[in-house]
């Protein structure tokens, strides 16, 4: 099956940990597309969605979807989104699609984290992918040379401004081996409003697309079950 073909597979997958009038977390991202229009074919529909971005709200609302507002809504009772990376252990980077503040947003407010993937993006070492972090403008320079000091490339993602009105640094060359680690002390920085380690907020079940049909992978305690 062709990549699309995959996405499209883990979308439809994904509808069956969604409760028909529940309230949900919708992320951001072209294999999450594939599940919002998954969906809206749902016979029974879910009450309404909390969304990571503004391209989601839209699809979401031409489907008939109602959105509500993050402050609207304590709890939700799943959290569905992509990954650009996720590990044996159900860290993930996130970030492609720049919505990574949003997205942790959402992802806190959920009893769960149901990642849909196709299996490209299964690793043994998060870094492959390039690292998104959301920095104010201000300390763009700042931030870059920290992450230089890490051991990384950084590079501003030109044309690109956020939905909160910021600016992504993508760093390559990271083998990033301690996911949580590494998430709380780029979080401290001065500036940084978020970095796209999902390790706090890791998937507690991954929807793998496969050549062979759609893997679940589920996650307790650091490892894959």
């Amino acid at each position: 099956m062709t990549q699309d073909e995959l996405k499209a597979l883990v979308g439809q997958a994904a509808t069956a940990h969604v409760q028909p009038g529940s309230v949900i977390g919708v992320g951001t991202g072209s294999t999450v597309n594939c599940f919002i229009d998954a969906l809206a074919r749902m016979p029974e529909r879910i009450r309404g969605a909390v969304s990571s971005s503004e391209q989601s709200s839209a699809r979401l609302r031409g489907h008939g979807i109602e959105v509500l507002d993050a402050n609207s809504v304590e709890t939700l009772a799943v959290y569905i989104d992509g990954a650009d990376e996720i590990d044996h252990h159900g860290h993930m980077i996130k970030g492609g699609g720049a919505a990574l503040t949003r997205e942790k947003i959402v992802a806190d407010m959920a009893d769960r984290f149901v990642c849909i993937a196709d299996e490209s993006k299964l690793v043994d070492t998060l870094g492959r992918y390039p690292l998104p972090v959301e920095v104010i403008p201000m300390a763009a320079g700042l931030v870059a040379r920290r992450l230089r000091a890490l051991g990384g490339q950084p590079r501003m993602r030109e044309g690109v401004v956020t939905d909160n009105g910021c600016r992504i640094i993508d760093v390559s060359g990271l083998a990033i081996t301690d996911p949580a680690g590494m998430e709380r002390e780029i979080n401290q920085w001065p500036g940084v409003v978020t970095v796209g380690i999902f390790a706090r907020h890791a998937a507690a079940v991954c929807l793998l697309g496969t050549s062979d049909g759609v893997k679940t992978l589920t996650f307790q305690r650091g490892s894959a079950a």
